[in-house]
């Protein structure tokens, strides 16, 4: 059975849907707005697969990026059921993504025949040939075509740009191609790549074409990192996704901070990753802002949502206008290992986050855990980044349901002021 998308609410460019028909079986589904569960080879970072069913809301596609999976080629092709079940999670939807995206990959090294990823291992050349046999190995749900996205280092000239899509839009052709040849490939969907960099004629070109072929949906590719200027950015995305067919989703990668977020899905992009709450998690922070739109007196007070005071957090927090790969500090986190936090006995976030960490512990534990390299730490706060993130997500759609998507907006960007 084919992936369908149904909407059931479209406002201006936002859209409320469901994804459907999803896995090996056909029976799962993904609401969207939404975002995928990051992971490290299958596994949530930090977590266990007992752990991370602790965790509420948990996105039923997982993201596995492909460096981390190459060196298990020989091994998946004996073992012949694919890696959703080798892994442990037979019942997720498995993504396979081209880049893993908390790892930087050095620019300057596709060329017309292969596209550059970086592992633990180094460098490895992936040519369309050799990665449609990892993916026939891998037998995922879902995976990124091969694409050259090379294109975010600072400015990009209209030739490199036209060389992206290019090289992009023939990698894609041959990759289809090869997969009509692979049975065990037949039920999985192929994500076509739109490149082009900064430059709007590349890019509505790169639409239109990849929408010609027979893809299962869209990942909008370069638009991470701080390359380009934030204005530019929500410019472009408005204009390419304007070409893009109704019934098939749009992913995103490497954009993750709530506000960020918001801007996208106003400007029609469907799919997320959950890469931000392990880049917090990886800073010794714990997730803090306020999503609920409902008005409340007590909640709307950040100082009582684990905010900080305004005076402190101005030290925190570092303001950005672009839309960035997130590697700093920002305004909807804590930093559990300031002093401050050493005698501070509450829950990492008060004002009723249920998640295991603030039920059970309280930020001076956390905070010793931190001071001491104890590997609990990083369970306790990616347990509590992850659902406090996903309900996030779980907000957003309420929101698009009730008409309130601009009251969220509105809370969540008082909180980067």
């Amino acid at each position: 059975m084919k992936m369908k998308l149904s909407l059931s609410k479209v406002v201006g460019s936002c859209r409320l849907g469901t994804l459907t028909n999803l896995g090996k079986k056909g029976i799962q589904c993904m609401d969207i707005p939404g975002c995928l569960l990051y992971t490290k080879m299958g596994s949530a970072p930090h977590l266990t697969h007992d752990t991370l069913k602790t965790v509420k809301d948990v996105p039923v596609v997982a993201q596995l990026p492909l460096p981390a999976l190459v060196e298990l080629q020989e091994v998946m092709e004996e073992y012949k059921e694919g890696i959703g079940k080798f892994v442990g999670m037979p019942d997720s939807v498995v993504y396979c993504s081209l880049h893993d995206p908390a790892i930087f990959s050095p620019p300057g090294y596709n060329n017309k025949k292969a596209v550059s990823i970086w592992g633990s291992g180094g460098r490895m050349e992936m040519t369309p040939s050799k990665f449609m046999t990892i993916q026939q190995a891998l037998q995922p749900d879902w995976f990124q075509c091969l694409a050259d996205g090379d294109t975010i280092a600072g400015e990009v000239s209209k030739k490199r740009a036209k060389k992206s899509v290019d090289r992009s839009l023939s990698f894609l052709d041959e990759c289809l191609q090869l997969q009509e040849q692979f049975p065990e490939l037949q039920e999985s969907v192929m994500i076509g790549v739109i490149e082009g960099g900064n430059v709007l004629e590349e890019r509505l070109r790169s639409a239109k074409e990849t929408a010609k072929r027979p893809v299962g949906g869209f990942l909008l590719d370069g638009f991470q990192g701080t390359a380009m200027a934030k204005d530019t950015k929500l410019e472009l995305l408005s204009s390419v996704v304007a070409e893009l067919p109704e019934d098939k989703p749009r992913l995103i990668h490497g954009i993750g901070r709530p506000d960020e977020v918001l801007e996208l899905i106003e400007r029609g992009v469907d799919v997320f990753e959950s890469c931000f709450p392990y880049q917090v998690t990886e800073r010794g922070c714990a997730l803090s802002f306020s999503y609920s739109y409902h008005p409340d007196p007590d909640r709307d007070v950040l100082q009582e949502n684990g905010k900080p005071t305004m005076e402190e957090s101005k030290d925190e927090k570092t303001k950005t206008e672009t839309l960035s790969g997130v590697q700093e500090m920002t305004a909807f986190e804590i930093c559990l290992k300031e002093k401050r936090y050493q005698d501070d006995f509450g829950p990492l976030v008060s004002g009723g986050c249920s998640c295991y960490c603030c039920q059970n512990h309280s930020r001076a534990y956390v905070h010793h855990l931190l001071m001491t390299n104890e590997l609990l730490a990083g369970v306790l706060l990616m347990m509590h980044n992850f659902q406090h993130y996903f309900a996030f997500f779980c907000s957003v759609r309420d929101a698009l349901k009730e008409d309130s998507l601009d009251k969220l907006k509105a809370i969540i960007f008082r909180q980067t002021d």
